[in-house]
C-alpha cells in the first residue's frame, strides 16, 4: 500500500531525526560559544592595548572587529572560527536576522538561543552531547573581571564518564564521584566527560576559559544538568561556605505505630507513656486529666539506627529496652539488628545488647522480674526465630536455642520463677526451662514444652498472653477465646508432651470477643483487661473471667492494639490505626496522639498560622496544630493524596490526587469548593502564585497546568498548560512577580515558563539567572545543586525548602535525614547539619509561616516530625527538658 512503512523505516527514520535534533542543537551551541568568545576578546580589547592582542603568526584584527556592541551592524552577531589550536584564531562576522535598534547589540539568532520544543533544557533529557549547555543570548557579558582571565581553573580529577559507573542502586551510592560537579562553560565536558589536561599550558588545548563565570555543570546518572551563575556572583568562593549556624531540635513526634508492633506501649514509674514510631522512642507526659485534652510533653530517645520494632520495661520503671529492626546505611553497609538498654530519666544508653547476633530485626523481648530484672529474652526475627537470654548488665549472651520456624508474637519470663520463659505466636504457645550457665556466657541450656490443647481448637493464631498472681497464664487467641493454662501431671499416652514429668494444658475457656485478641492486661487489682480487634471492646474480667464493664472504641480509631494502666484508674489504648487513646471505661476515651496509617508524601504549611495539612496512601487529609500539637480535622479522600498546596489567604487548599484529579477544600468547614481532573496520571505538585491569582498543577503526563483563581481562591478556571517537559513534573516554584514558573521533572531538567505572556517555554534559560523566586522547592537549580551528594543517582534527594527569611535550606534524602543547608547552597559538597529519626525514606519538608519549625514526613514509616529552629533567625533557645543526650544526638555532625 501507498504510504505503508518498511519493517525497518520507522526505527531509522526515528534514529535519523535524533541525530538530526542532536546535530543542530551542538550547532547552536557552537553558534553561542563563538558569540561569548568574540565578546570577551572585545573586553579585552577596550582594556588592553592593540598590540597586546595580537598573536605571532597571525596578523592583528580590524579595529572595528572588537568595537562595542552599539557600533555592530543590527544584523551581525559576531562569531569564532577556530582553527587548530587556540592561538589560531580569528574573527569574522556572521549575518544573523536580530531585531534592529538594539543599543546593547543585536540578540543571538533563532537557532542560537532558542532550543525546540521537547529538547533538553539545562540538564537530563534527549540529547546526549551536553544538552543543557547553550549559553547566553547574542553577545555574553564576562561576570569576572578581565584581569583574573588567566586565573587557573579547577578541573576534575577523574577522567572516567559518570555514564560508565555502576548501576546498582546500593552500590552507585557509595561510588566516590570526584566529577559530579564540574565548574564549566558550554564546552566542557561534551558528552558527559571531562577535557584532558596536557602538561603543554592552556595554550596547548582548547579551552574555554571565556565562559567561566558564566555557568556551572553536574551530571546526574551521566546526564550533563547547566545552570547559569546569577551576575550577581563574581566568584563561587564568595558564596558561605560551611554548615549553617540554625540547627534543629526534635520538638514533636505525631504518630504510633500500632499499624504492624506489638510491644509497643507501658506506662513508666515517672508516669510518662512510652512508645515508638520510626527510629524513636517517645516518653509522652499527658495533660489533663483521664478522657481530657491531650497537652502535656514529650522527651525522645534518638539513639537507635534504624526503626523499633519492640520495648519491655525494667521492674523498677526506670529502664527501658528497646530492638530495632536491621537496615542499611546510605552507602549500602548493613544496619545490624540490636538492643539498646537506656536510662529513661537522662535518655543515656546504658547496654547495648547482641551487636551482630541477632538476624533481620528484633521481633520480641523481656525483662525478667523475680530477680529484679537481672536477664533479658530476646527472640529475633529469622527464619528459625533464635531465643536467647543476656546478662542485662554485662551484655553477655546466657543461652540461646532455635525457638520455631513459625512467626513468634510474643516473649515473658514468669514474674516469679525466673527459669520459666513463655513464648507465643502462630499455632504455639512453648513453655521454656531455662537452667544453668548463669553468670557464664553461652553454657545455660533451654528446653521446651509444647502447650497442649486437647479438646479444644487449636487457634491460628495467639499474639498475647500474661501471667495470673496464682501461677495459671491467660492466653488470647485469633478466635477471640481467652485460654486458661496450668501445670499438670506428665502423662505419656497424650501426645506432644515428650514424656516430660510435667507439661501446661488448658483449664479453662472463654469466649471474649469477636474475632482476634490483640491485648492482654493485668491491672493492678487483679483484673484483667483484654482488647478485641474485629470488635474493637476492651473488657474487664475478674475472678473465673467473669466480664464486669466494657467499652467500645471509636471505628475511626480502629482496632485495640496495646493496654497499658496509667496513674488512678487511667487507661492508655494503641490502636491499629496509629493513634494513642486516654481515658477509662467509664467515661471513654479521646485521643492524645493521632497520625497516618500509611506512606506520606502531601504536606503544606499554612500561610500565617503554625498549622500544616499533610495526606498519603491512607487517603486521610490532615490539618495538624502545631501550637497544641494536635489533629485539628481530617476528612476521608477516597483516594490517594500526593501534594498539597494552601491559597495565600489560608482560606482555601488545594490536594492533588493520585487519579489526575484535584480538589479545593475549604480549611473551616472542610467542604469541597472544586473538583476538577486534567489527565489520567497522578499530580506530583501543585503550587498558587505567591498573588494568589494563579495555581500550576504538575502531572505526571509531563504538562503543567495553570489555572486562573479568584480573590477568595473558590474559583479557578483553566488558563492554559506549560508543555515541554519530556518526563513527569516532579517539583515547581513561581516567582515572586508571580508571572514566572521554574519547574524540574523526572529525568533532570529545569524548565522555565512565562506563564503571563501565555504559559510559554522560555528557550534562553540565561535570561532566567537573575530572577527571584517566592519559594524553593525544585531540587535542582544553581542556588541549591551543592546539596547533592557524592554519587547521587538523581533520585536521592526527595524534597527541598528553602526558609521564608532565605538563609537556610532543608533537604529530605532517601536515607532517612533531613538536612540544614546554608542558602545559597552553590558548593560542591557543601556540608550540612544532619538529623536521623525517621525509618524511611524522607518525603517532604517544609518551614512554618515564620521559619519558627520545620516539619518532616517519613513516608513508609507514616510519621511527622516537627522539629524547633534554633540560633540565627530561630525560635529562641531550646526547652529545658533535652529532647535527646549530647552522645546520642546528630544535630552537631556534618555531612561533608
Amino acid at each position: 500500500m501507498d504510504g505503508a512503512a518498511g519493517p525497518g523505516e520507522g526505527p531509522a527514520r526515528e534514529a535519523l531525526q535524533s541525530l538530526s535534533q542532536r546535530l543542530r542543537v551542538q550547532e547552536q551551541e557552537m553558534e553561542l560559544v563563538k558569540a561569548a568568545l568574540a565578546e570577551a576578546l572585545r573586553l579585552l580589547r577596550l582594556q588592553v592595548p592593540p598590540s597586546s592582542l595580537q598573536v605571532s603568526g597571525t596578523p592583528a584584527p580590524p579595529g572595528d572587529s572588537f568595537a562595542a556592541p552599539p557600533g555592530l551592524p543590527p544584523t551581525c552577531t559576531p562569531s569564532l572560527v577556530s582553527r587548530g589550536t587556540q592561538t589560531e584564531t580569528e574573527v569574522e562576522f556572521k549575518t544573523s536576522p536580530g531585531p534592529p535598534g538594539l543599543s546593547n547589540g543585536p540578540p543571538a539568532p533563532q537557532g542560537a538561543s532558542e532550543e525546540p520544543s521537547g529538547t533538553q533544557s539545562e540538564g537530563g533529557g534527549s540529547s546526549s552531547s551536553g544538552a543543557g549547555s547553550p549559553g547566553p543570548p547574542g553577545i555574553l557579558r564576562p561576570l569576572q573581571p578581565p584581569q583574573r582571565a588567566d586565573t587557573p581553573r579547577r578541573n576534575s580529577s577523574s577522567s572516567s564518564s559518570p555514564s560508565e559507573r555502576p548501576r546498582q542502586k546500593l552500590s552507585r551510592k557509595a561510588i566516590s564521584s570526584a566529577n559530579l560537579l564540574v565548574r564549566s562553560g558550554s564546552t566542557e565536558s561534551r558528552g558527559g566527560k571531562d577535557p584532558l589536561s596536557s602538561p603543554g599550558g592552556p595554550g596547548s588545548r582548547r579551552s574555554n576559559y571565556n565562559l567561566e563565570g558564566i555557568s556551572v555543570k553536574m551530571f546526574l546518572r551521566g546526564r550533563p544538568i547547566t545552570m547559569y551563575i546569577p551576575s550577581g556572583i563574581r566568584s563561587l568562593e564568595e558564596l558561605p561556605s560551611g554548615p549553617p549556624p540554625e540547627t534543629l531540635c526534635l520538638d514533636w513526634v505525631y504518630g504510633y505505630r500500632g499499624r504492624d508492633s506489638r510491644s509497643n506501649l507501658f506506662v513508666l514509674r515517672s508516669g510518662e507513656v512510652v512508645y515508638f514510631i520510626a527510629c524513636v522512642v517517645v516518653l509522652y507526659r499527658p495533660g489533663g486529666g483521664p478522657g481530657g485534652p491531650g497537652g502535656g510533653g514529650q522527651r525522645h530517645y534518638r539513639g537507635h539506627t534504624d526503626c523499633v520494632r519492640c520495648l519491655a520495661v525494667h521492674p523498677d520503671g526506670v529502664r527501658v529496652a528497646s530492638g530495632q529492626t536491621a537496615g542499611v546505611d546510605k552507602d549500602g553497609k548493613p544496619l545490624q539488628p540490636v538492643v539498646h538498654i537506656w536510662d529513661s530519666e537522662t535518655l543515656l544508653k546504658l547496654q547495648e545488647i547482641g551487636l551482630g547476633a541477632f538476624e533481620r530485626g528484633v521481633g520480641a523481648l523481656a525483662f525478667s522480674a523475680a530477680d529484679q530484672g537481672a536477664f533479658l529474652c530476646v527472640v529475633d526475627d529469622s527464619n528459625e526465630h533464635m531465643l536467647s537470654v543476656w546478662d542485662c548488665s554485662r551484655g553477655v549472651k546466657l543461652a540461646e536455642i532455635k525457638s520455631t520456624n513459625d512467626s513468634v508474637l510474643a516473649v515473658g519470663f514468669n514474674p516469679r520463677d525466673s527459669s520459666c520463659i513463655v513464648t507465643s505466636g502462630k499455632s504455639h504457645v512453648h513453655f521454656w526451662n531455662w537452667s544453668g550457665g548463669v553468670g557464664v556466657p553461652g553454657n545455660g541450656t533451654l528446653t521446651r514444652k509444647q502447650g497442649v490443647f486437647g479438646k479444644y481448637k487449636k487457634p491460628k493464631f495467639i499474639p498475647c498472653f500474661v501471667f495470673l498472681p496464682d501461677g495459671d497464664i491467660l492466653t488470647g487467641d485469633s478466635e477471640g477465646n481467652i485460654l486458661t493454662w496450668g501445670r499438670s501431671a506428665s502423662d505419656s499416652k497424650t501426645p506432644g508432651r515428650g514424656g516430660a514429668k510435667e507439661t501446661y494444658g488448658i483449664v479453662a475457656q472463654a469466649h471474649a470477643h469477636e474475632g482476634s485478641i490483640f491485648a492482654l492486661c493485668l491491672q493492678r487489682d487483679g483484673t484483667v483487661l483484654s482488647g478485641g480487634g474485629r470488635d474493637r471492646r476492651l473488657v474487664q474480667w475478674g475472678p473465673g473471667l467473669v466480664a464486669l464493664q466494657e467499652a467500645e472504641i471509636p471505628e475511626h480509631f480502629g482496632a485495640v492494639r496495646a493496654i497499658a494502666e496509667g496513674l488512678g484508674s487511667e487507661l492508655l489504648v494503641g490502636t491499629t490505626k496509629n493513634a494513642l487513646l486516654r481515658g477509662d471505661l467509664a467515661q471513654g476515651f479521646s485521643p492524645v496522639i493521632q497520625g497516618h496509617t500509611d506512606e506520606l508524601w502531601g504536606l503544606c504549611t499554612h500561610p500565617s498560622q503554625n498549622r500544616f495539612l499533610t495526606c498519603g496512601h491512607d487517603r486521610q487529609l490532615c490539618l495538624w496544630d502545631g501550637e497544641s500539637h494536635a489533629l485539628a480535622w481530617s476528612i476521608d479522600l477516597k483516594e490517594t493524596g500526593l501534594c498539597a498546596d494552601f491559597h495565600p489567604s489560608g482560606a482555601v487548599v488545594a490536594v492533588g490526587l493520585n487519579t489526575g484529579r484535584w480538589l479545593v477544600l475549604d480549611t473551616e468547614t472542610r467542604e469541597i469548593v472544586s473538583d476538577v481532573i486534567d489527565g489520567n496520571e497522578q499530580l506530583s505538585v501543585v503550587r498558587y502564585s505567591p498573588d494568589g491569582l494563579y495555581l500550576a498543577i504538575g502531572s505526571h503526563d509531563n504538562v503543567i497546568y495553570i489555572y486562573s483563581v479568584s480573590s477568595d481562591g473558590a474559583k479557578s478556571s483553566r488558563f492554559g498548560r506549560c508543555m515541554g517537559h519530556s518526563s513527569f513534573i516532579t517539583h515547581l516554584d513561581w516567582s515572586k512577580d508571580g508571572n514566572f514558573i521554574m519547574s524540574n521533572s523526572g529525568d533532570y531538567e529545569i524548565l522555565y515558563w512565562d506563564v503571563a505572556g501565555g504559559c510559554k517555554q522560555l528557550k534562553n534559560r540565561y535570561e532566567s539567572r537573575d530572577r527571584e523566586w517566592a519559594t524553593y522547592t525544585c531540587v535542582l537549580g544553581f542556588h541549591v545543586y551543592g546539596v547533592w551528594p557524592d554519587g547521587s543517582d538523581g533520585t536521592d534527594i526527595n524534597s527541598l525548602c528553602r526558609s521564608h527569611n532565605e538563609r537556610v535550606v532543608a533537604v529530605a534524602d532517601d536515607f532517612c535525614k533531613v538536612h540544614l543547608f546554608q542558602y545559597p547552597c552553590a558548593r560542591a559538597k557543601a556540608p550540612s547539619r544532619m538529623y536521623g529519626g525517621h525509618g524511611s525514606h524522607v518525603t517532604s519538608v517544609r518551614f512554618t509561616h515564620d521559619d519558627s519549625h520545620l516539619v518532616s514526613l517519613g513516608g513508609k514509616d507514616a510519621s511527622i516530625f516537627q522539629w524547633r529552629v534554633l540560633g540565627a533567625g530561630g525560635a529562641g533557645p531550646a526547652p529545658a527538658t533535652p529532647s535527646r543526650t549530647p552522645s546520642l544526638s546528630p544535630a552537631s555532625s556534618l555531612d561533608v
